[in-house]
């Protein structure tokens, strides 16, 4: 659907730039938007590549299992319904991990996996079950340490100080994290009184 959003949009820009006679400046903005595109890229992957370097150090020196198992009473009162054996909890925690050091390319996989056995724990249902709307609102709102992709892009424009958003970046993301935990135990507690106390 959003493929044919994004067609659609396509088609009535270049039929209204040759009804307004400004083709040479479309044709212009796709080439500087594709060389634009490029240079992103290149910046964004040195970024991730030194990231993920770095998650992978840890990962080997044993810091990443410490810090699973120091989130581990957290993620256990926030997914009360998921047993602390089972696979989706480890794939939970490691998508709060990647994006807790600002690696969002490597949390997608690790999300889609834990949102596979969340649906599993759930009889494979098409709805969301508690625990699948808990983890989609704090991926959403996932709190980073340092986020890589926004410092990569303001470097890539030649900021004066790439990294000075870092600050108040964690100081809306903590803000965001616990506004949406507030509205997802909100609205599940009052599912729960409306629906007679049944999950």
């Amino acid at each position: 659907m959003v493929n044919l959003v994004w067609v659609f949009m396509t088609i009535i820009g270049v039929v209204f730039a040759m009804m307004n006679g400004t083709m040479e400046e479309v044709n212009k903005a796709v080439f500087e938007g594709a060389k634009s595109a490029v240079t992103i890229c290149i910046g964004l992957v040195s970024v991730l590549i030194f990231w993920l370097g770095l998650m992978r150090i840890a990962e080997e020196a044993g810091l990443l299992k410490k810090l699973v198992a120091v989130f581990m009473p957290l993620v256990k009162k926030l997914f009360p319904d998921v047993p602390k054996d089972h696979p989706a909890m480890g794939f939970i925690l490691s998508n709060m991990m990647a994006n807790l050091f600002g690696l969002g390319n490597a949390a997608t996989p690790l999300g889609i996996k834990a949102m596979e056995r969340l649906k599993e724990l759930n009889g494979g249902k098409d709805s969301a079950s508690r625990s699948m709307v808990t983890f989609l609102a704090l991926n959403t709102s996932a709190i980073t340490l340092i986020p890589t992709t926004v410092i990569s892009i303001r470097m890539t424009y030649n900021s004066a100080n790439p990294t000075e958003i870092v600050g108040v970046t964690f100081i809306a993301q903590v803000l965001s994290m616990i506004g949406a935990i507030w509205i997802d135990r909100y609205f599940y507690k009052k599912r729960m009184k409306k629906g007679g106390g049944k999950k």
